[in-house]
């Protein structure tokens, strides 16, 4: 029996009268940095798998780490953006676990002396504005990768798990919120603003790639319910490795769902991970959560702490780009959009999307027009975030571009997408293969409005009569014929000339 059919969820709107959800959200974020944390294996995505390996980052006996300065550079400028401190000094530590993945059964990481700490940010919701406080940004080194074969797709029940350890070592920050609290039934859309806006402060930022498909951004959604108007916490879950936008906002609000209930039927709520099904949009039971002192940490003895400079520190300061907000207000301002219109394009986390389309060419009207409209609908039959499209922000700009030109129009735009996202090539490859273009024949055109007009003999008498306005049933005609690829205004202009 599936977990959907067993597990009962309390009404969202019945959850929040009775109890009142408490967040802490974390973060992990692959840095792009050319090499590994502590070795100069590279990090480049998708390779054949352990081909990117070495003594340090397999673990292997008497090797010796050596810190990615980059790495260490571009912590400081996260944290620095997120408002954080940065410490005078601060140092590596072990935490010591077993599972395949790690090679060197311990993870090098930051305990209790992390690199940034005591942070905030602003973010907002329908025009609310929610303040998030930063715990900690640390640095640390990421796990291999385990692929486990079977119908599962998951250690339990598998015939057999196979493990790549190309993306072991590679540079991570892990930015941690303190409890975020106050947020009532807007939790799950804070969350996903949250993320939103912290993908986008690091794409400014230059420091990671951001692909949540990918991997290279992470998020562990932690999430407790208390009684309304009770001030401790309840216990607490960790739904592990959501990696999309929208399931940041869903595993959210499956968990309220889950832990009302739970709660409501006199039942005790877990301290464990959780694991996000995407396909269903349920939670499943992992493990029991560990504690700080089951993983026992102790300071790294291979690496000496680290101890930046405060010349360096406002060196990096000095060289962050505009905060997010100042940045959307620029846009906004630049753009000519209402702040509906704003609001809409932030809300459908399509932002970096249209600035990348009008950096490539494109109108702000039309980039936001094909985002927010035929783009955001098909990301939603999909069950997908925007960016996670197979289509770019270039591709966006090309099909207007093609429109401008008036080599096709907006419903062979429509098709030449479905060809993009099909991956059949680039936007003009696709009109090319599929025969796309707006036919610009004059004496064609001429001959397929002739024969609507004769088709259409009570038509021509109004349009003749004065009344243009009939013209639309024969323009809709000669499309019709010519497969929607002519032109509309110059099939209106030849019915004009004919019939005047």
């Amino acid at each position: 029996m599936s977990t959907s059919t067993t597990t009962r969820l309390m009404s969202f709107d019945e959850a929040l009268e009775k109890f009142d959800p408490v967040m802490g959200l974390e973060v992990h974020v692959e840095l792009n940095t050319a090499s590994k944390m502590f070795c100069g294996c590279p990090t480049e995505f998708g390779a054949e798998p352990n081909t990117q390996v070495c003594p340090v980052c397999l673990g292997l006996p008497g090797a010796m780490p050596v810190v990615n300065e980059k790495a260490v550079e571009s912590a400081m400028r996260i944290g620095l953006a997120l408002n954080c401190q940065i410490a005078e000094w601060c140092r590596f530590a072990r935490k010591n676990y077993f599972y395949p993945d790690m090679p060197k059964n311990f993870q090098t990481s930051q305990y209790d002396e992390p690199i940034a700490f005591d942070g905030w940010t602003e973010v907002e919701v329908d025009g609310e504005t929610f303040r998030v406080d930063i715990e900690r940004a640390h640095m640390e080194e990421d796990t291999g990768k385990s692929l486990h074969v079977g119908t599962s797709g998951r250690i339990h029940g598998a015939d057999y798990s196979l493990v790549d350890y190309n993306r072991a070592g590679i540079p991570l920050i892990e930015i941690v919120t303190k409890p975020i609290v106050g947020t009532g039934a807007k939790a799950p859309l804070v969350a996903k603003a949250y993320v939103a806006q912290l993908r986008e402060l690091l794409l400014g930022l230059g420091v990671s790639d951001v692909r949540m498909e990918q991997g290279s951004l992470r998020c562990d959604v932690n999430l407790s319910l208390r009684p309304v108007g009770q001030e401790a916490f309840g216990t607490r879950t960790e739904t592990k490795n959501v990696n999309s936008l929208r399931s940041v906002e869903r595993s959210v609000r499956y968990e309220i769902g889950r832990q009302g209930a739970l709660l409501e039927d006199g039942g005790t709520v877990v301290q464990e991970t959780r694991h996000w099904h995407e396909d269903t949009g349920v939670t499943t039971s992992g493990r029991e959560k560990s504690d700080a002192e089951d993983y026992r940490y102790f300071p790294e003895p291979d690496l000496v702490p680290i101890a930046p400079s405060r010349e360096w520190v406002e060196e990096l300061r000095g060289s962050l780009p505009e905060p997010p907000r100042e940045h959307r207000a620029r846009l906004q301002a630049e753009w000519g959009f209402s702040d509906l219109e704003m609001r809409d394009t932030v809300g459908a986390g399509a932002l970096l999307l249209v600035e990348q389309t009008i950096a490539a060419g494109a109108s702000p009207a039309a980039a936001r027009k094909w985002w927010l409209s035929d783009m955001a609908r098909r990301a939603n039959e999909q069950g997908v975030d925007l960016a996670d499209l197979p289509v770019t922000p270039a591709d966006v700009a090309r099909v207007q571009a093609l429109v401008d030109e008036g080599k096709i129009n907006d419903k062979l735009a429509r098709q030449v997408f479905d060809g993009v996202l099909a991956g059949e090539g680039t936007p003009d490859e696709v009109v090319a293969a599929r025969g796309l273009a707006v036919v610009s024949d004059e004496g064609a055109l001429s001959a397929a409005v002739d024969r609507a007009i004769e088709a259409n003999p009570d038509v021509a008498d109004k349009i003749r009569d004065g009344k243009v306005a009939a013209a639309g049933a024969l323009i809709g005609a000669v499309m019709k014929e010519m497969r929607g690829q002519a032109d509309a205004g110059r099939v209106r202009e030849l019915i004009i000339e004919k019939l005047s």
